[in-house]
């Protein structure tokens, strides 16, 4: 069902820099550090450059498919039971995308913020909002994106500029002491995480206006994001070093912490906290937006909307049961969600491009 709302291709580019910087901002630094160590910023480097591959090919999708989202396309390529197994896994990624994310959030603020606080309660509260900005509206979620968009760069770039005292350039020494072996390695996972993910916005481009200029928004997008996540590591490494920020769960957090300017300015990690959560509520909700979808395609629902509340008590459960402590999460992430990731976000859009151009010869 082609979508009746419409986003602009500026609205494109900011959602996919608030995605792609998303969960990643808090805790993406310490994954390449425990294997590329000093040069775990090379690996960040490497992601990017890939990273802007996916988004091309993502793009390239939406692009020959224009008011169709993957769903959609992939039926007609695949024929009713190769679409119906193709949205089938894709659902099932998103379900599980969404219920990682809901309980990291509940992680994070009962650890840092909120620590006498029923992890239940911030779930509840949480997915009460990202049920909201599902219903309302992929519009609705563009135009909040550009309102809160500024804002976040105006944090950003204060808590940047406050921490370049602390740099100490001998802690990105010696420049690939590792090699280049465990910089390949590492430099897998700052592919899949944040980049490959962007795939939930293969539901997302029908809405587009414009569809000549969704790979310049897409590119635009990813590049932005990256960036932004690269100076991050950089930092991380520089300010705290490598085998501390590889022993920390979330170590931009405990970046912000050293901050200290004229014993007037500190304790500012509150900042970093506004910033995930931003981030982190537009790669939720954007990944339950192609979830509800998905459910609408495999039920037949006549509007994707009704499948949002009972989704919503699903993933209460799925948070809590599929992850059931965060030693278990951080262990899931950082060894085995990368290769979800791959075979996700790779391997199927892949194959529908391959499909497609067949089809076409043929």
């Amino acid at each position: 069902m082609q979508s009746q709302e419409k986003i602009n291709n500026r609205q494109l580019a900011v959602l996919v820099t608030l995605y792609t910087i998303g969960d990643s901002i808090l805790v993406l630094p310490s994954i390449p550090a425990m294997i590329a160590k000093e040069d775990a910023w090379i690996s960040g480097l490497v992601g990017l450059l890939i990273g802007l591959l996916f988004a091309m090919m993502f793009a390239w999708l939406g692009k020959l498919n224009p008011g169709l989202n993957v769903y959609e396309y992939s039926r007609n390529l695949l024929g009713k039971w190769g679409g119906q197994y193709v949205a089938l896994l894709l659902t099932f990624y998103f379900l599980l995308m969404v219920s990682a994310q809901i309980r990291e959030m509940g992680d994070f603020m009962t650890i840092h913020i909120m620590p006498e606080t029923p992890i239940h309660s911030i779930i509840l509260l949480f997915l009460g909002v990202v049920i909201l900005g599902a219903r309302i509206g992929i519009e609705t979620i563009a135009r909040l994106g550009e309102l809160l968009f500024p804002h976040f760069l105006l944090l950003y770039c204060i808590l940047v500029l406050c921490l370049l005292p602390e740099i100490d350039l001998k802690n990105l020494a010696p420049v690939l002491h590792t090699g280049w072996k465990p910089i390949i390695y590492s430099s897998f996972t700052t592919i899949t995480f944040p980049f490959a993910e962007i795939v939930c916005f293969l539901v997302i481009l029908p809405s587009v206006n414009n569809a000549k200029r969704i790979p310049k928004s897409m590119l635009a997008g990813t590049l932005i994001g990256g960036i932004i996540l690269e100076i991050v590591i950089v930092l991380t490494i520089a300010v705290l070093g490598a085998p501390i920020t590889a022993n920390q769960i979330y170590p931009t957090y405990s970046l912000t912490k050293k901050i200290s300017i004229g014993n007037f300015l500190e304790r500012i990690e509150a900042m970093l906290a506004i910033m995930w959560i931003i981030t982190t509520y537009f790669k939720t909700v954007l990944n339950y937006y192609a979830l509800m979808h998905g459910i609408a395609n495999l039920t037949k629902l006549s509007d994707p909307k009704l499948a949002t509340l009972p989704l919503g008590m699903i993933l209460i459960v799925s948070s809590l049961v599929s992850f059931p402590d965060i030693a278990y999460f951080n262990d899931l992430v950082a060894n085995y969600w990368p290769y979800l990731d791959f075979t996700i976000c790779l391997a199927l859009p892949l194959l529908l491009l391959g499909l497609h151009f067949t089809a076409k010869k043929s």
